[in-house]
């Protein structure tokens, strides 16, 4: 790793064409009180890089020198070259790209799932998809038609050495840099070239000024508000391409903020937290170094949110909240859809109001529209006014009964004594919810019950399909083209909380199982995955679980996936007769070799996501989290002669999930068996 020393930095300045000022040597000291303390509490590698672009030289770097892996980050230099090599007259940009089935590739983008194979678009089209879509077919079209060691090829030339794209997306034997993608992924680069490149494609010196403009324009059609843009205002412009891998979360672009544009970059990698959900602390960390930015260069607001002046082509909750207003104050009612969006005909409903209220007709919300319309309607239900509300007393509950069950903070729950069959105690214990996760134990269950009639199944290799290793979510790491036995596969399910396991094993199994989940003879033309789900809600109805439907074999949130804590603790206690299933829950982590095509192999470990196994008595069960469910955990204990299962849906928090569960076990355990 490079010394950032002020000489260092000037020097790394110059050499990628930026105009050499002090910041380098001396982060900007608002940003440094903001974001220092936001990296030092994160559980991961950073790498941070901001400069402004206009008007001034305050700067924040971290470890800005050092490579990271991008995950689809690496798109914009590969954008950069397609639009170099435009420019060169080495490639067309309206030249026509025939779409293969052999082209497609699992992941983001539209064009896998949504286009047959024939399809025709532009090498323009494709970067567009690239870019705004992060599409990984996409991504390998313009790869294909740019040559793949084009763009580290011109990144060095640049200066960067560091920022290449290794290999096509998704086909990783394809790789021009075997050690950099053992290391890397995908690509690589710092954070550094990626404020550096941003600049010069501000100061339009990646090509000509129309090219610049059309890659700006491409990064401006990037939606994707889960990192830097999370917590900064719709109404600011953001030009940025992101990417995402298990452990992976990078974003990078320029804020057009009040005080001018600023560079942004953002890389993390190790990231001990992998969720795929909004509360991802890489994603979160992205979030509060942008929402910190901002701050800084506008002022904490923008100019809309402190005037409330909108107009056509804004949006977010403010135009909601005018839009409803305009409904409730216009008769007869425009009837606008409250969707937040700002269009011709929301604009043309405030000119109506103001003509009619004699106000200047502008087409905009402004200060006098907003004076005219009086307090704005917030939900479909009218809000009383103050006096109302200040004169009114709201009823109060009963006092807390001494010597109830603990107060907990999820949806519903259960304790159910599993040795003696009877619930302990109980809260909304009949309710349908989301279970996230929890889904496993019926995977693993119906894998177990049919390995009792053929024992040979838990030897079986396993062979993970292009569908299953793109699975999102929690993952047991296995990738397209791997196996792995049966037997070892279900640690890979229930330790890590394997989605792409799930799937792998419901692919397996699935073609040779009746509908009812009792053995069958293989067939290849059915769905193995619809098969599968069909026999864990036939097993759902053997077991009588009547608020139990299962849509999927891992839990990704489905609005017909649904079960109460009552039926999981009846199906955990079912579960649990299996010796092997009771190994698998208990165990803490565990090691496998992979093999791979051509004696390729290598070494995983899973480690269970239930952290209540580092208790003495407690052996299992299952941990779930998604945003429908909250968090979820099935949990198990035995002191003496008792067992106790615990079920506790949609708790606030991971954390609160086992404080939750620890005061109902523990409470439990103090009562009469």
């Amino acid at each position: 790793m490079i010394r950032r020393t002020p000489l260092v930095l000037a020097t790394i300045g110059l050499l990628c064409g930026l105009p050499p000022c002090g910041a380098w040597a001396d982060n900007d000291p608002e940003l440094e009180r903001t974001i220092r303390p936001l990296i030092d509490g994160h559980r991961g590698r950073v790498a941070v890089a901001v400069r402004q672009l206009e008007g001034g030289d305050a700067a924040f770097l971290h470890q800005a020198d050092v490579p990271m892996p991008t995950a689809s980050l690496i798109k914009f230099p590969v954008m950069i070259e397609a639009y170099r090599q435009a420019e060169s007259g080495a490639v067309r940009l309206d030249a026509m790209i025939e779409l293969a089935d052999a082209d497609k590739v699992p992941g983001s983008g539209i064009l896998t799932t949504h286009f047959s194979s024939g399809t025709r678009l532009s090498l323009r089209d494709a970067i567009r998809l690239m870019i705004a879509f992060s599409d990984n077919t996409a991504t390998n079209l313009v790869l294909r038609s740019i040559g793949l060691p084009a763009t580290a090829a011109t990144m060095e030339s640049m200066g960067m050495p560091h920022t290449k794209i290794h290999a096509f997306v998704f086909r990783r034997e394809s790789s021009i840099f075997p050690k950099r993608s053992e290391e890397f992924g995908l690509g690589s680069t710092t954070a550094l070239d990626m404020i550096t490149l941003l600049g010069r494609l501000h100061r339009k010196e990646l090509g000509s000024p129309d090219a610049c403009a059309a890659m700006l324009d491409h990064l401006l059609a990037c939606d994707d508000r889960t990192k830097i843009a999370r917590f900064v205002p719709r109404t600011v412009r953001f030009a940025h391409k992101t990417g995402a891998v298990t452990d992976v979360r990078t974003d990078a672009g320029i804020l057009f903020l009040p005080a001018g544009p600023v560079a942004v970059c953002v890389l993390t990698c190790r990231n001990e937290d992998r969720r795929w959900d909004d509360s991802n602390a890489a994603e979160v960390l992205c979030g509060r170094i942008g929402e910190a930015v901002a701050a800084r260069f506008g002022g904490g607001k923008t100019e809309a949110e402190t005037t409330r002046v909108v107009r056509e082509g804004g949006s977010g909750t403010v135009v909601e909240d005018l839009q409803r207003t305009l409904n409730a104050r216009l008769e007869p009612s425009p009837r606008l859809a409250v969707d937040g969006e700002f269009g011709p005909a929301t604009a043309d409903a405030v000119r109506r109001f103001q003509r009619e209220r004699a106000i200047a007709v502008s087409g905009a919300a402004d200060a006098a529209t907003w004076k005219a319309l009086g307090p704005v309607v917030e939900s479909d239900a009218p809000v009383p006014a103050p006096d109302l509300v200040n004169r009114e007393t709201p009823p109060r509950e009963p006092a807390d009964a001494p010597g109830g069950p603990p107060l907990v903070t999820s949806r519903g729950w259960v304790v159910y004594d599993a040795g003696a069959d009877h619930i302990v105690a109980e809260h909304d214990a009949e309710e349908p919810l989301e279970m996230a996760s929890t889904t496993k134990i019926m995977t693993a269950h119906l894998v177990l019950r049919l390995a009792e009639s053929d024992p040979g199944l838990l030897d079986e290799w396993v062979t993970f399909s292009e569908t299953a290793d793109a699975t999102i979510g929690s993952t047991a790491g296995i990738r397209a083209g791997e196996r792995v036995p049966m037997r070892e596969l279900l640690y890979g399910l229930l330790l890590p909380s394997g989605n792409d396991a799930a799937v792998a094993i419901a692919e397996h199994v699935g073609g040779r199982m009746n509908a009812d989940g009792s053995r069958a003879e293989a067939d290849a033309r059915v769905d193995s995955v619809a098969r599968f789900v069909d026999a864990m809600n036939a097993r759902a109805v053997e077991l009588a679980l009547k608020q139990t439907r299962f849509a999927n074999p891992h839990g990704l949130p489905d609005p017909k996936h649904r079960t109460s804590p009552r039926d999981l603790a009846r199906l955990t206690a079912e579960a649990m007769r299996s010796p092997l299933f009771r190994e698998y829950v208990g165990t803490r982590q565990r090691g496998c070799e992979v093999l791979g095509p051509d004696e390729y192999r290598r070494h995983v470990v899973w480690r269970n996501t239930n952290r209540l196994l580092a208790i003495d008595g407690y052996d299992g069960v299952k941990t779930g989290t998604t945003d429908a469910a909250g968090a979820c955990l099935v949990s198990s204990v035995r002191r003496g002669d008792r067992w106790l299962l615990c079920v506790v849906l949609g708790a606030t928090s991971n954390d609160a999930r086992y404080v939750d569960s620890r005061n109902l076990l523990r409470w439990a355990l103090a009562q009469s068996p």
